[in-house]
């Protein structure tokens, strides 16, 4: 520290051309800038300065050492400036989970974005349906996750403990083998329960919204095969097994590249969330995620 107030001391005197100023501007006395002066020259054992009557001016030696005396007092700020910001840098570890397909959740912008903002934040993805992320985050394994569900519903029966953000919404189609139109002709939900059906665990929410639409029916899908990714129930109906729900955009390439059949004038709406504890909605590298969430997918759908 010596050593850089001593440096600072030659910078100043070099600029100023007077001790008095220099003390003005480092805020210093006069004397004790012009000790620094020489004791920074009996260091270097190199003469620096020479009096003129209208004060000090460098030797040779002092200019050539004036472009790297500068240098290093930039250097030594910008040093500074560095370790002063990282008493604001964001670090931790933030758990997210996530569902169906990352492109659809926008996970890759959203993670690049998260890295730019803090670098020093790092990010662990569990990968999961919609009611095991909220089973997680409840219990706090996870931080903060994606959540499908009926648009309005949110989490339902933990909304006083659950937060959650609307990013968009969507439809399931109801999906079906390639060849099964002629069974599906005016079909509603009645009769569509009683073809073989691929079902999904409680925690999907296929099974939320699927029972949705029937239960108030009092009829149940025939169930053939129990499955618990979107993949798997895809490959089934490709397969012939049966009957499935899928995402809008999903149904219809399928319907286009593999001749899937999409019953008509059946669908179920949906809402893509983000979701976290209200009780840690104030913690920082969550509020942190929620702008960079907003950045991504824009304000709340409506």
């Amino acid at each position: 520290m010596q050593d850089l107030q001593n440096l600072r001391a030659f910078v100043s005197v070099a600029r100023e051309g007077s001790v008095s100023r220099a003390a003005e501007r480092l805020h210093l006395t006069q004397p004790a800038v012009s000790l620094k002066l020489k004791q920074f020259q009996e260091n270097l054992g190199l003469t620096l300065f020479r009096r003129r009557p209208q004060g000090l001016s460098l030797t040779e030696d002092g200019h050539a050492l004036l472009p790297a005396a500068e240098k290093a007092l930039a250097a030594m700020a910008a040093f500074d400036q560095n370790a002063r910001a990282l008493h604001s840098t964001l670090r931790g570890r933030l758990k997210i989970g996530t569902i169906v397909d990352p492109e659809f959740i926008r996970l890759g912008g959203f993670l690049h974005r998260l890295v730019e903002r803090a670098p020093q934040l790092e990010t662990e993805l569990q990968h999961g349906m919609s009611g095991s992320v909220m089973d997680w985050i409840r219990r706090r394994e996870l931080d903060v996750g994606f959540y499908l569900a009926a648009p309005g519903e949110g989490p339902g029966p933990w909304a006083a403990e659950i937060a959650h953000r609307e990013l968009t919404h969507f439809h399931y189609h109801v999906i079906a083998p390639a060849g099964w139109g002629n069974r599906l002709g005016g079909a509603d939900w009645k009769s569509l329960a009683r073809l073989p059906w691929i079902t999904t665990p409680v925690n999907s929410v296929h099974h939320r919204l699927l029972h949705g639409a029937l239960d108030p029916l009092g009829v149940a899908p025939n169930g053939v095969a129990q499955v618990d990714q979107e993949a798997c129930m895809l490959d089934l109906v490709r397969a012939g097994v049966g009957l499935s729900l899928a995402r809008d955009a999903l149904a219809m390439a399928e319907r286009q590249e593999r001749g899937l059949e999409v019953v008509e004038d059946i669908r179920l709406p949906c809402a893509l969330s983000f979701i976290w504890r209200r009780d840690r909605g104030e913690e920082a590298v969550i509020a942190e995620a929620l702008e960079v969430l907003a950045s991504v997918w824009g304000p709340p759908a409506d």
